[in-house]
Formats: structure tokens, C-alpha cells, sequence
């Protein structure tokens, strides 16, 4: 793997190598760091994994190139640090990119009950009303978005969809991130995590849930895990992740992670993750 400082324009093309390139590594209310959204690119396709609030300008300021050519969008859940950006690049995509770009629709990798979530409860307010369509009724999702669904692959231990997506294949799980009560994972907030490739595991918002580390330590060739500096009933913490085996610490990435990083000592594991880096799987 190697680690390389983005100097000019991100490809979103490839030969076909699996490339993370972070567009933010911050927390919800870090503000030395973007919030915690990347880029998958491998081959000619590309994933933007969420957009939070800092996205519209993170993504052309780490990336150099503008909001208008992403082309396809994965959400892991609707707390604003992932999903604040979401009804300004659906607009932007469908006023700009679609009509003086001629861009196609965007595409989404949604399921169905985090579609109806996502529409509903986040971005229904802002888009239904700009305009009516075709047929003459208010906006939809579907008018902003081709879906593409994944497909249930297991309920147990919990829920994983999975997805191929032209090169890059996500395996999509469920992580227990809210309520700050602990509740299983089935009456939990829908909030999810990918692991890209049968390679990279990225554990997207979650609690210290040592079941699914188990699950995907040994698989995964690296790890980029949520962390907090301090105790949080929401995220992992440093304390909790250093109780780790060494062997699995030494695959660890943390990311998502608070202002005044280097005031922390994280020897032992892979490092802190760098914004607006290329992360090079060959």
C-alpha cells in the first residue's frame, strides 16, 4: 500500500488499481479537518462516500476538480457530518451538471428502507418543491437519482448488502452508532460501513463493537476505524481501540477523529488518516 500527497487534479480513473482518497478525515464538529467523506476510484468508476456539510468545498478544494463530476453517491446515514451536502450536490447535479454539462442523473447505492429514510426525514423539504416534473407532480428521489440497489445477503450476525458496482465490489454492514443507549443493532439507528473489495474495511460511524472488528480483522488487509480522543457513547475511543490485539492495531487507520490530534499518542497502530491523500492498494 502506499500513501501518496494529492498535488494536483484527483483521477477518478484508474488502471484499474483500488484507490481511498479522503476529501475530509475530521469529526461532526472538528474544524482543522473536513468532515470524515471519501472517494473510492478503481478502473473508470468512482463511489463518493457520503457528503456532509464541508463537502461542497472539501470536495473541490482536496480534490481540484468540481462537485459536478461525481457521478455516483453512497450514504452511510443522516447525521449532517455525511449527509449536509447531499441536497446541494442532488441540485446542483440536476440545474447545472444535467441541463449546461449535459451530465447524466447521479446514481445512488441505496436499499430501499434507507431510501425511504434519507427522502423523507432529510431531503424531502428542500427538492420536492423546486419545480414539478413531467407528469406534473412535485419531485421525487427518483427525479435527482438512479437507484441501484444491493442486494440482503445476511441477517446474521447482523445486516450485510452487498453491491458490484462496476469494479468495485462494497460489502455494506450495519454498525451500532445511535441511540447512546445500548441497543442491539436491529432497533438502532440505520447507519452502516463498507469493506471494499473483499480488502479495505471502513467502519463508518460507530460504537467500540468489538463483534464486528472480529468480523472483518482477519480479512481485511487494512482498517480505517472511527475514533474519538475521549470516552463517547456514540464513537469509539482511543482507550476502547487500544485495547485491541496488536496484530489488528498494527492494520488500524483511525479517521473521523476530533481537532488537536497530535496533542494523542497513537503508536501501535497504522497511523491517523491524512486528508487529501491518495491510499494506494496495489
Amino acid at each position: 500500500m502506499k500513501i501518496v500527497q494529492l498535488n494536483d487534479k484527483l483521477e477518478l480513473q484508474n488502471d484499474g488499481t483500488l484507490e481511498v482518497f479522503f476529501i475530509g478525515t475530521g469529526s461532526a464538529f472538528a474544524q482543522e479537518h473536513y468532515h470524515t467523506n471519501f472517494l473510492i476510484v478503481k478502473g473508470n468508476d468512482h463511489i463518493l462516500v457520503d457528503f456532509g456539510a464541508t463537502g461542497p468545498i472539501a470536495f473541490p478544494t482536496t480534490t481540484g476538480r468540481p462537485v459536478t463530476d461525481v457521478e455516483t453517491l453512497f450514504i452511510t446515514h443522516s447525521h449532517f457530518d455525511h449527509v449536509g451536502g447531499v441536497e446541494y450536490l442532488a441540485l446542483l447535479n440536476r440545474y447545472v451538471g444535467m441541463t449546461a454539462l449535459e451530465r447524466p442523473k447521479m446514481k445512488m447505492i441505496i436499499n430501499e428502507q434507507y431510501q425511504r429514510i434519507l427522502w423523507e426525514m432529510t431531503l424531502r423539504g428542500g427538492m420536492e418543491w423546486n419545480e414539478v416534473n413531467r407528469e406534473g407532480e412535485r419531485l421525487t428521489f427518483t427525479d435527482f437519482f438512479e437507484i441501484i440497489r444491493p442486494s440482503l445477503r445476511t441477517s446474521v450476525p447482523r445486516e450485510i448488502w452487498e453491491v458490484q458496482y462496476g469494479s468495485i465490489k462494497l460489502e455494506i454492514f450495519r454498525t451500532n452508532h445511535l441511540p447512546a443507549q445500548p441497543f442491539p443493532w436491529q432497533q438502532s439507528f440505520v447507519t452502516y460501513g463498507v469493506f471494499i473489495d473483499d480488502r479495505i474495511f471502513i467502519s463508518g460511524d460507530t460504537v467500540f463493537d468489538t463483534e464486528l472488528i472480529a468480523m472483518y480483522s482477519d480479512r481485511a488487509e487494512y482498517m480505517f476505524h472511527d475514533c474519538s480522543f475521549m470516552p463517547n457513547p456514540v464513537h469509539a475511543s482511543l482507550p476502547e481501540l487500544r485495547t485491541l490485539p496488536d496484530e489488528v492495531r498494527k492494520k488500524i487507520f483511525l479517521v473521523h477523529y476530533p481537532d488537536k490530534a497530535d496533542q494523542h499518542d497513537f503508536s501501535g497502530f497504522a497511523g491517523l488518516t491524512k486528508q487529501g491523500y491518495r491510499y494506494v492498494f496495489d
